[in-house]
């Protein structure tokens, strides 16, 4: 009898390894969709925000959720704001009269992958928004601010 014991604390000890392994997986891949979803929709309001204000406003903080840290080691060095004319090439006129699209990029962020044993770093893709141009925070009665 205690040999079954033992048996059994033997059985417990893989099983429960193996379902505890693919626990926690789970939810890590919960949170790297969660994450992705953050940085498409970090992208999507950075090229938001630069449709409607002004190009020289600084809205890094903005995009970025207000400084507000829903996933890790998302900061401004992750965010590229571009001005593009009609081919798709940087704007280059200084008056920004051909400024055509806006594309902002969540570039080379990563990931840490915390399943234990498994630990991983992950280089997530680029995420882009590319939309047309509004009015560049300017109207009639002169330019918007942006805070």
């Amino acid at each position: 009898m205690k040999q079954h014991k033992g048996i059994y604390m033997v059985e417990f000890s893989i099983v429960a390894g193996v379902f505890f392994l693919l626990l926690f997986g789970a939810i890590e891949v919960g949170r790297l969709l969660y994450t992705y979803s953050v940085l498409q929709e970090a992208s999507r309001r950075a090229a938001r925000l630069a449709v409607v204000c002004h190009p020289s406003t600084d809205i890094d903080n903005l995009a970025l959720f207000n400084g507000a840290e829903l996933v890790p080691n998302l900061g401004p060095s992750n965010l590229v704001i571009r001005y593009l004319n009609k081919n798709g090439n940087d704007a280059s006129a200084p008056d920004g009269s051909d400024i055509y699209l806006v594309r902002a990029e969540i570039r080379n962020y990563q990931h840490q992958f915390l399943v234990p044993g498994l630990y991983r770093t992950l280089n997530s893709p680029t995420f882009f928004t590319t939309l047309p141009r509004e009015s560049l925070g300017v109207f009639r009665g002169g330019t918007t601010t942006c805070s």
